[in-house]
Formats: structure tokens, sequence, C-alpha cells
């Protein structure tokens, strides 16, 4: 009977993971040499709600109707919302499996809390509040899972952005072992038509460790105590991939995938000091140092727009008839994003260089724009730079997360690995949205005209 196991690891980048460690990995190179390993690029942006998402949808951020974790629920200025699985509307691969009496196990997939019925098990992901709440389908899956895990079942780490790395990567090393521990016990007492892990360590460790030993990172220093952190953590992981393996028949079709990639963090740019500078974001008094910008800080009959902090900046506008105190005439609204978006790829280092930034009109790249989308979605230097909402900080340019240390952002590109070839040449790259119609292609299944994705295997997988 056939079947597909689907691995996932956050953040997984190639070019450590296919270049620069590929030795050090036997397993997941073993596998990339049976099949075959590309690329896979993500959403816009690259983050982990919503990518995962879309991955198991074939369906793009605008279609899903969230655009990251945080979503304006209205046009009101503090209408922010957490988009968990409550607000995932789209089907997904195992929503169409269960309408063919096929069995799935969800384990750990960001976007899944609170977890709804399924035919199969699912655990929920690390936007889990606590365990004292459900997080399982059936609720009482959770009784076992710390039996299962060989010790406290750990939905995340407490903290990734602390300056104790050793208790982080203590943290992370436990999480992964008992996460992979209690999966293949679930994954080997039944008999499931599809499986799917997602291990949250890699993304974890990458904003913890990359300067570590990322040589070209700012804040690397030769012979730290934590140069080969990532690396040995990689190896673990491989390890933890090869024994789950083992229970892995001829008639399972087995892919590894990421969300998206990683890179180091050169800094972040102050979105809102930038705004201030620029004279469309006034403030009713300037901070006496630096701090988070709160909604009622803001002068919103001089304020035209404001951004929102992250590893990409989404930035909105203040306009008339739309917001409560809108300033920006509906007449006058394109023509203004255009002028914003000049600005913006026009921002420079502090050496006077471009940094390369990339701002993103929704319409432009999502097949709809449900619900209330950023009026931009900007890459600062091209992710080079995280976007930064602090304000009194007295400078655009911070060289410290705001929220805490962070040495990476996301970059576009993440991995998938399959044990199955193609029936031709494999491509360098393939898109995140080809997961699911390459799924239901697998079995049998109609592919439904919204996912937006292509089947891997076309003309049929070997």
């Amino acid at each position: 009977m056939k079947k597909i196991l689907i691995l996932g690891l956050d953040c997984a980048t190639p070019q450590l993971l296919f270049d620069e460690w590929s030795e050090h990995l036997p397993n997941l190179t073993a596998l990339g040499n049976k099949g075959f390993r590309a690329r896979l690029e993500s959403t816009i942006p690259p983050i982990t709600v919503p990518a995962w998402t879309a991955m198991m949808t074939s369906q793009d951020p605008g279609m899903l109707g969230f655009y990251g974790f945080r979503n304006r629920s209205s046009y009101g200025y503090k209408d922010l919302y957490f988009a968990n699985a409550k607000y995932v509307k789209a089907k997904t691969v195992w929503n169409y499996l269960s309408r063919n009496r096929m069995k799935s196990l969800i384990f750990g997939l960001p976007q899944t809390y609170p977890p709804k019925p399924l035919n199969g098990v699912m655990v929920a992901s690390f936007l889990t509040p606590n365990k004292g709440v459900q997080y399982t389908y059936p609720d009482e899956v959770k009784h076992e899972l710390d039996k299962a895990a060989g010790g406290d079942y750990m939905i995340d780490v407490e903290n990734f952005r602390t300056d104790d790395k050793d208790d982080l990567l203590k943290q992370i090393y436990e999480m992964t072992e008992r996460r992979f521990k209690a999966f293949r016990h679930f994954y080997g007492k039944d008999d499931y038509d599809f499986a799917i892990m997602v291990e949250m360590g890699i993304d974890r460790i990458h904003h913890a460790f990359w300067r570590f030993f990322d040589k070209t990172h700012r804040l690397y220093e030769p012979g730290n105590p934590y140069e080969n952190v990532i690396l040995d953590y990689y190896k673990e992981v491989d390890r933890e991939v090869g024994e789950t393996l083992k229970l892995v028949d001829d008639d399972t079709m087995v892919l590894v995938v990421s969300d998206h990639g990683a890179k180091p963090m050169v800094g972040a740019i102050c979105i809102n000091e930038w705004l201030q500078r620029e004279g469309y974001l006034t403030l009713k008094e300037e901070p006496k140092g630096q701090t988070r910008l709160k909604m009622d800080m803001i002068d919103w009959e001089k304020t035209r727009v404001w951004g929102e902090g992250g590893y990409y900046a989404r930035v909105f506008f203040n306009v008339e008839g739309r917001e409560p105190q809108g300033v920006v005439p509906q007449a006058e609204y394109e023509s203004f994003r255009r002028e914003i978006i000049e600005k913006l790829e026009a921002i420079v280092d502090e050496n006077g260089n471009n940094i390369g930034t990339r701002a993103f009109r929704p319409e432009d790249i999502y097949r709809e724009t449900r619900n209330i989308a950023p009026d931009l979605v900007v890459y600062l230097g091209n992710l080079d730079w995280r976007s930064a909402g602090s304000v009194g900080v007295g400078s655009i340019y911070l060289y410290e997360n705001d929220t805490g240390p962070d040495d990476a952002n996301h970059a576009q590109n993440g991995i998938v690995i399959s044990s199955a070839a193609t029936p031709g040449a494999a491509k360098d790259q393939y898109s995140l949205y080809d997961i699911a119609p390459t799924v239901l292609q697998y079995f049998g299944i109609p592919i439904p005209e919204e996912m937006i994705g292509t089947p891997i295997f076309q003309g049929g997988q070997q």
C-alpha cells in the first residue's frame, strides 16, 4: 500500500545541508542520492506562519487571508490577532485524505493549534499556549505523549532569544530527542497513509547561534566555544532522521522539506524611525529612550504610514475613509504607494550603499488578497536586515535585535529531499506550493483548481 512520510525541518537551509555539510549528514545525503534534492522556494514572506499552511494547502498567503503571525482583524489601529488554526479556512492535504478514508498522523506542524478533527492523530505545534489545553486530536493522545517522549514532551523551547546559550542548547536537544522519539512511537504503532512531523530545533538554533560559526557574520569570533554548535546539531538531526527511516517500508515515499532557509542578519532597520525621519509618521511626544511603538503614541492626524517589526516589514497606510483617522486620500493611494516604494528601495547603509530593499504590493504577489493585507510587504536589504518596530532609537540602524538576541534572518529558499526520483532530470528548484499537489497525485486524488502548485512527479513517480 502506497504511503508518504514527510519530515519537516523548519528553517533547514540549502547552503548548509547541501553544500557545506553534506558529507557530515549521511542519512539525508543518501536519501537525496537515491531520489533527488533541490531548493524549495518559500512564500512571500518566508516565515513559519503562513509558510507551512501554504505548503499543506498549495494556497498563497493572500488566498489564505493571513500574512504572518500577526494580522489585522479590522482597520482599527490596535486590532491585531495571532493566526492560529481557527483562521485556516482552506482545505489541507489531510482533509482531502480523510474524505478518501485515508489515515494521517500530523505531528508538530505549525498552525495546527487548536487541533481540528481528522481521520487520524494530530499533535499541535508551538503556537499551543501550554500543555493544559487540548492540543491533540483525539484529546486522550496527550496523556500518552510524555511517556512516548521518554520525558516531558516539549512543545517548544522556552525562549530562543536569550543570552543563556548553554541552557537553550540543552533545551533544543531535549526537544528534538523527545519529539522524534514520540513521533516514532505513534508512527510505528499504527498504519498511516500520510504522516508529517515538523521539528523546530533548526530554526531555534539558527537564530541563537548563527554568529558563532559564520565567518561572514559581523559578530563572529574565531575559536569561540560555540563554533561547531550548529554543525553538531545538524548531525544530531541527521541521526534522528536515520532512526526514523528504519521504520519506513519500501512502499513509502519520503520527503524531507523546510519552509524557508536562513542567512546571517546584518542588523535591523528601524522602520518607524525611518518613517519619522521621512515625515510620514508623527508621535505625540518623542520617547526618552528605545521603546516598542504603541498605537496610542501616534498622532494620527499627522501620520500617513506606520510599520511593524519582524524578519520582514509590514507597512500600513493611514487611509482616509478606511482607518478611523485616515489622512491619505483614497484618490492618491496608488501614487502615494509608488512614492513609499521608491523611498524604501532607496534606503542605504551607514556608508551610503544601497542595501537592496524590495517592496511588494500584495496584489502583485498573491492570487487574491483576502481579509486585510498590509499595504506593502517589505524585505529590507532583501532580508539581510530585519525590521525593528521600536522608536526612540535615535538612528534608523540597529545592530542588536530589539526583541532579544538574534543572529539570523529567514531566506527565501528552503530544501526538499525525496527518496523517489523524478521521471526526468530533477529541477534545481521547486515551489513550496508543489508539495500538496504532489501528495494528492501520489494517492490518485484529483488536484483541486484552487491549488496553485504543480506536482513534482509530472508523468508519474518512480
